[in-house]
């Protein structure tokens, strides 16, 4: 069995110069294209279960897919809930097989995020489960503006939230089909001169590839999430699908040649963060 947690994964990635993808699920195709990418490329991967993704398919049925997918994995894989913005959710995904969750309180004041982490700590460590948490915010292509983390935010959040993974905010941006993100590199090391835990950036997708690599190799960033990029490939692969076949009304047909396509950007995403060969 595979099944792994946060730290399983990102404490070595961490010590070795290297970062995870935590890849964004929204149905059977993309995960199962996600693991068969983890696979080839000998990497772990974090299936991640956002919020829309969960809106669309209950929890039970997330936990027991990622679960299934991992077992029959030879790699470590992560069932990963992202973005959970009530406690109610993350111990939800706790008693439904989630091996990691993130309990996103980056919008409440400080106090209240750290208080409200460290309660989700003490239950998710309590059944051998990991927990990532935000502090500052990472904001939205054409959506709310970030608002960038601080060293002193970050430091107290570190010593104090019982985390085991830490997201940041310094230049990442959700939802960006363009890379152009801005890294704040002097930002970042001042957070990484007052913390100890992984850090985690969101909206991978919009920081450059070769950012992505300096990140991965040179600092405590040891998680990327990625989903715009990957969703971009599965669109993309369906709709040539639909083009080639405007006579086919059959579902497993039509979005069964997305899962190669997927899985071809996935293992680049993958080996573009992984260990320097």
């Amino acid at each position: 069995m595979t099944i792994a947690t946060l730290t399983d994964v990102l404490q070595p990635a961490m010590a070795n110069g290297y970062a995870i993808g935590g890849l964004v699920v929204l149905g059977w195709e993309d995960a199962k294209a996600y693991v068969e990418a983890a696979e080839e490329t000998g990497m772990p991967v974090i299936l991640q279960a956002g919020p829309g993704c969960r809106a669309y398919t209950p929890m039970p049925i997330l936990g027991k897919m990622f679960r299934h997918l991992a077992e029959q994995a030879s790699i470590p894989v992560v069932c990963h809930l992202d973005h959970g913005y009530k406690r109610e959710e993350c111990f939800e995904a706790i008693d439904c097989g989630f091996t990691s969750v993130m309990f996103d309180g980056s919008k409440l004041p400080l106090s209240e995020n750290i208080d409200k982490t460290a309660s989700i700590a003490e239950k998710a460590h309590a059944a051998g489960v990991s927990l990532e948490g935000e502090v500052g915010y990472v904001g939205y292509a054409d959506g709310p503006a970030s608002a960038g983390t601080t060293p002193e935010e970050a430091e107290r959040f570190d010593r104090e939230s019982g985390a085991d993974a830490m997201a940041i905010s310094i230049g990442n941006v959700h939802l960006q089909t363009e890379k152009s993100a801005g890294i704040d590199f002097a930002a970042l090391r001042a957070i990484e001169a007052v913390t100890r835990l992984p850090l985690v950036l969101h909206g991978g997708s919009g920081i450059p590839t070769d950012i992505r690599r300096k990140l991965a190799s040179e600092s405590r960033v040891s998680k990327f999430n990625i989903g715009t990029e990957l969703r971009m490939a599965f669109g993309s692969a369906l709709r040539e699908t639909l083009a080639a076949n405007p006579d086919s009304y059959d579902r497993v047909a039509l979005l069964k040649p997305t899962i190669a396509p997927v899985r071809q950007v996935a293992a680049k995403v993958l080996t573009g963060i992984g260990p320097l060969s």
